[in-house]
């Protein structure tokens, strides 16, 4: 077991990487709490519970689990809706200001299970285990929150774990699918922030993820998050590919796209975008492109893009008005933020979808 810590303003907290670590849920809790026996609230969805709720149950026989919720999978879990729900099951459960909320499960149990924490009684703690690859990133830096019909993540809070138990034996029973998704991210983290782990994942794809790769990954976000913990200047780096994903989750319809699928998506233009603003940039776009490709994904959702989508990024959090906020590299793994005039980004996306899509 490996463990890094992430060092914020309000809040220290440990990750531990590892295989096995659900049987090790005890100890670690203890490691965290010390003697404190904690009242403790699960949330997981319907694709994980059956696989590792009553493991992580067995497991955690020291401490009074008073209540588990089990979300339906998927991005539309993270609404008005099955917040309220889950938040009246915490308050029949009883927690008080002590108990601990366990998010087992992906990014979207991590957001709604983090919101619900940082909301019950004006704080409670929680602690992360994430079951996939993606949450590998959402897991780490405090972001919490649930979707609105108008834009993704509208609504939420900053609220950092306890501590992130990230068992890298639950992403054995993921399909590719996911790994895709999870993979995303992990090549975000490359292109803003270490060359060679992007020089790395890309020769050896989707299906070779170590720990130390991982470790990598984990790394570069928790170096920006330890910066910039509320997103006021450097943390808005970690939204590379994100302007134009958040549009495509939103507008086909949360869960159609995965969210790294979006992101791929997403960095393709940016890619193109910095290279159009930053002609010296030592980057060729088709050659990026051929190689995401390779790796498995698709442009069709990029390909397919509409004004509609373009509108849709406008009530995105990080816009204004009448620009929109992407961020791109004026160097490599230097990353920037930029402001568009509406019409002015889509320009750059149509000739983008001119020069390589037609």
């Amino acid at each position: 077991m490996e463990t890094l810590t992430v060092k914020t303003t309000h809040q220290s907290y440990p990750i531990f990487l590892g295989e096995q670590l659900l049987q090790e849920a005890e100890p670690i809790l203890e490691r965290i709490y010390g003697s404190q026996k904690k009242r403790l609230f699960v949330i997981t969805d319907t694709d994980v519970a059956p696989l590792y709720l009553d493991q992580l149950k067995r497991n955690l026989t020291a401490h009074q689990i008073v209540g588990t919720f089990v979300i339906p999978s998927g991005e539309a879990s993270k609404s008005f809706e099955m917040y309220s729900q889950a938040m009246t099951a915490m308050l029949e459960a009883k927690l008080d200001r002590s108990s601990v909320v366990i998010a087992l499960g992906g990014g979207v149990v991590g957001d709604l299970a983090g919101f619900l924490a940082s909301t019950y009684m004006r704080g409670i703690s929680f602690v992360q285990m994430p079951t996939t690859l993606l949450a590998h990133d959402s897991s780490v830096g405090g972001k919490t929150g649930i979707n609105h019909p108008l834009g993704k993540n509208l609504i939420g809070s900053f609220h950092q774990p306890d501590a992130v138990i990230y068992d890298l034996s639950l992403l054995d029973s993921l399909p590719k699918r996911e790994w895709l998704s999870g993979f995303g991210e992990v090549l975000k983290h490359g292109y803003i922030g270490d060359q060679q782990l992007l020089d790395h994942v890309q020769s050896t794809g989707v299906t070779n993820i170590t720990a130390s790769v991982l470790r990598k990954s984990i790394a570069v976000k928790a170096k920006i998050v330890e910066a910039d913990e509320r997103e006021k200047g450097v943390r808005a780096h970690l939204n590379f590919g994100h302007t134009i994903a958040h549009a495509l989750e939103q507008v086909s319809g949360y869960g159609a796209l995965t969210h790294g699928e979006a992101v791929v998506n997403g960095m393709a233009f940016s890619l193109y975008l910095s290279k159009q603003l930053h002609p010296s940039l030592p980057i060729h776009v088709d050659d990026e492109l051929h190689q995401l490709q390779k790796l498995g994904y698709s442009f069709l959702p990029l390909q397919t893009m509409t004004w509609l989508m373009i509108q849709s990024m406008l009530t995105d959090k990080k816009n204004t008005d009448s620009q929109i906020a992407d961020v791109i590299l004026v160097e490599s793994q230097k990353p920037s933020v930029i402001l568009l005039a509406k019409e002015e980004f889509e320009t750059y996306l149509n000739q983008f979808k001119g020069e390589h899509f037609s």
